[in-house]
């Protein structure tokens, strides 16, 4: 059994919630103030600030703060590790399925004989 990795757990959970991916779809076209990302979400301030807030942790998204203005922006390269992991499992189940393929030729052909 593979490692358990928090840092990936954190990522996972992050993208696990349909509103911090529609936060993090929001932010990747470009850095957004906390209000304007929670006017679309119809949900209230403090909840759109945990869901940041989980974003934040995950690594995901940057927050600064000028004056009474927090500002969000996307951490693209946060996103390295899911992708990294899913290439690894992606090539672990194609060579199960080539193995499994040239199993059943071999089954095929053995019954043609």
């Amino acid at each position: 059994m593979a490692k358990h990795d928090p840092d990936l757990s954190l990522l996972f959970h992050a993208l696990a919630d349909p509103t911090r991916r529609s936060i993090l779809t929001r932010l990747a076209e470009g850095p957004a103030r906390v209000t304007d990302l929670a006017g679309p979400t119809g949900l209230r301030l403090p909840t759109v600030m945990r869901h940041l807030s989980v974003l934040e942790e995950a690594g995901l998204i940057a927050t600064s703060k000028d004056g009474r203005i927090r500002t969000c922006a996307v951490v693209p390269e946060a996103l390295d590790p899911v992708r990294t992991w899913l290439d690894e499992q992606r090539a672990i189940w194609e060579a199960r399925l080539d193995r499994l393929d040239a199993f059943v030729m071999n089954v095929m052909k053995g019954k043609k004989e």
